[in-house]
């Protein structure tokens, strides 16, 4: 294990997701996998009517990247619009490619840049984000 891609701080947050965290009345429910590497993320959302986070859940079956960045978005995401969420996205996938800083909207971003190194991590650290926005997809769906 590289322990400047799997360091303290990375380990703590991949373990401060909760277990089969659910909403009970979740207005958007998505699941996604990365095709490289196995990882599943689960994602719950509740929205206001000006399309921002009022609820998340997320279930990890991932490497300790992304889990580590779900429990970034789990502590951080609620109150932020759903195109904030999609712009930090891609400015994080940026990072990753080393094409723009790392997002610094929320400093523990940061401790995912030592992972630029790392392609075949990119897709899970960015799994969290995907399953949040196609679960706006399938609310927007329903509504």
């Amino acid at each position: 294990m590289d322990s400047a891609l799997y360091n303290r701080d990375i380990l703590r947050l991949a373990t401060s997701l909760v277990a089969d965290h659910r909403l009970a009345a979740p207005d958007g429910s998505a699941e996604v996998r990365s095709p490289l590497c196995g990882s599943r993320i689960q994602a719950d959302i509740v929205t206001d009517a000006d399309g921002k986070l009022q609820g998340l859940a997320l279930r990890a079956n991932a490497c300790a990247l992304g889990q580590a960045s779900a429990a970034i978005l789990m502590h951080n995401a609620v109150g932020t619009a759903m195109t904030e969420v999609a712009k930090l996205r891609d400015g994080m996938a940026q990072a990753l490619q080393r094409e723009g800083d790392m997002p610094s909207c929320w400093p523990e971003l940061a401790l995912l840049a030592a992972a630029t190194d790392y392609p075949s991590r990119h897709a899970a650290i960015l799994l969290p984000y995907d399953a949040i926005l196609a679960a706006a997809a399938q609310a927007k769906e329903k509504a």
